[in-house]
């Protein structure tokens, strides 16, 4: 049957969940403060879970909360503390990938549905099989599967289980993210949430008898990055991953900015929407996509494990491969007396070309006239973080429209 995929999007905060819910997404997923696997993303006090979840509802977004922690002995009583605080909130589902945190879920909060964590290494269609048997209703994919192998396992499992699958982002150099190198070198254990990430770290050589003579390690001329994979992006194969039968296309990111985030959804959003209308104009507008998708990120791209084992080529040799092409200013919180009001995150001038960045794809230039501080005092930059400002620009924008200034590169 032909499916209509979900976008799932990641939130690190409240400011990132409404703006994936008004840039394109269909769920978001986040994190608490506890028990899921992000410990450094900024995650959701309840409060603004629940502010959250009621401003996703009324957008008729759903929103995910994970708690794919793999427990110990003297975490199990936290996460049924944890699950019947959750109960009161209402989020959609929770993302587990522990069994017994899933067996708590299911006893404390039956109606809630319980999604498989990709961190159980769900790579067979007897796991999703079994997952169905206990209770689940979702099972995210293992990131080393292949789209031939998830069509496969789309017509052995139940109609009603869904297949959710990472379709952009980071890729974990080791198997379904479980990294043990974490723990060894720091102390921080990525199973416990606390990755410190030493697979984009540099790596050299060194010989027990010459201490202190670091030989570097030469995969080719340009570099010894030997960990680092490329960024997953499949916006190029929407179609593709439709026919395997994926239920939810993900994107990675829990600890992404605002503006990354609506980058992704927005573009993630418009070619689904284009390719659902006409795949001849999902492909005509095939440019746009990637011209845009390039503008967030730090690495070049990769399409992972969906067309088999990946070669040499979804690695990083060198570390020059963060080009920075926008700075993020602020989204547009009212629109009041012909000014805008943001909380200004990056230093901005008046006089200065910024671009509004709007929810159906447009891309607006517009001139900073004034910029006036809450004491109503005109200011000719705005320096301070976080600062409440009142600005006028040349163009119309939006409650919800994110402003952004292009960088030379």
């Amino acid at each position: 049957m032909s499916r209509h995929p979900e976008l799932l999007i990641p939130a690190s905060s409240l400011e990132v969940l409404k703006t994936a819910v008004i840039f394109g997404a269909d769920a978001v997923y986040i994190g608490g403060e506890a028990f899921g696997l992000r410990a450094k993303a900024k995650n959701f006090s309840l409060e603004d879970m629940k502010e959250g979840i009621a401003f996703a509802h009324a957008h008729d977004v759903k929103v995910y909360v994970t708690a794919n922690i793999l427990a110990h002995n003297g975490d199990l009583d936290g996460v049924r503390t944890y699950f019947e605080e959750l109960k009161e909130i209402g989020p959609d589902a929770l993302i587990i990938a522990d069994p017994g945190v899933f067996d708590i879920a299911k006893e404390v909060c039956p109606e809630i549905e319980r999604h498989i964590s990709t961190q159980a290494n769900n790579t067979n269609y007897g796991t999703y099989n079994f997952w169905y048997r206990q209770g689940a209703s979702r099972v995210v994919s293992a990131r080393e599967l292949s789209l031939q192998e998830l069509k496969e396992l789309r017509a052995k499992i139940p109609a009603d289980l869904e297949i959710e699958t990472f379709v952009h982002g980071a890729m974990c150099i080791s198997y379904s993210g479980r990294c043990l190198l974490s723990n060894y070198f720091t102390g921080r254990d990525a199973n416990q949430g606390a990755c410190t990430h030493p697979c984009r770290w540099k790596y050299a050589v060194v010989e027990e008898t010459r201490p202190g003579e670091y030989m570097p390690v030469y995969e080719n001329e340009r570099g010894t990055y030997i960990f680092n994979s490329k960024d997953l992006c499949m916006i190029e194969h929407i179609p593709e991953l439709i026919d395997a039968g994926i239920d939810s296309l993900k994107i990675e990111g829990r600890m992404k900015t605002a503006l990354y985030v609506a980058t992704v959804a927005r573009t993630y959003r418009k070619a689904l929407d284009d390719y659902q209308k006409d795949p001849e104009l999902y492909r005509k507008n095939m440019p746009w996509y990637l011209d845009q998708i390039s503008n967030c990120t730090y690495r070049q791209f990769t399409t992972g494990f969906f067309f088999g084992k990946p070669d040499s080529e979804s690695q990083i040799y060198d570390s020059n491969t963060y080009i920075k092409e926008y700075t993020y200013l602020g989204i547009v919180g009212e629109v009041k007396d012909g000014l805008i009001q943001i909380e200004q995150r990056n230093k901005f001038s008046v006089g200065e070309t910024i671009e509004i960045m709007k929810p159906d794809g447009r891309n607006v230039e517009a001139k900073v006239v004034r910029i006036v501080n809450q004491d109503g005092e005109e200011q000719e930059n705005a320096p301070h973080p976080k600062q409440i400002l009142f600005v006028e620009l040349s163009e119309q924008a939006d409650v919800y429209d994110l402003l952004r200034r292009q960088e030379k590169v």
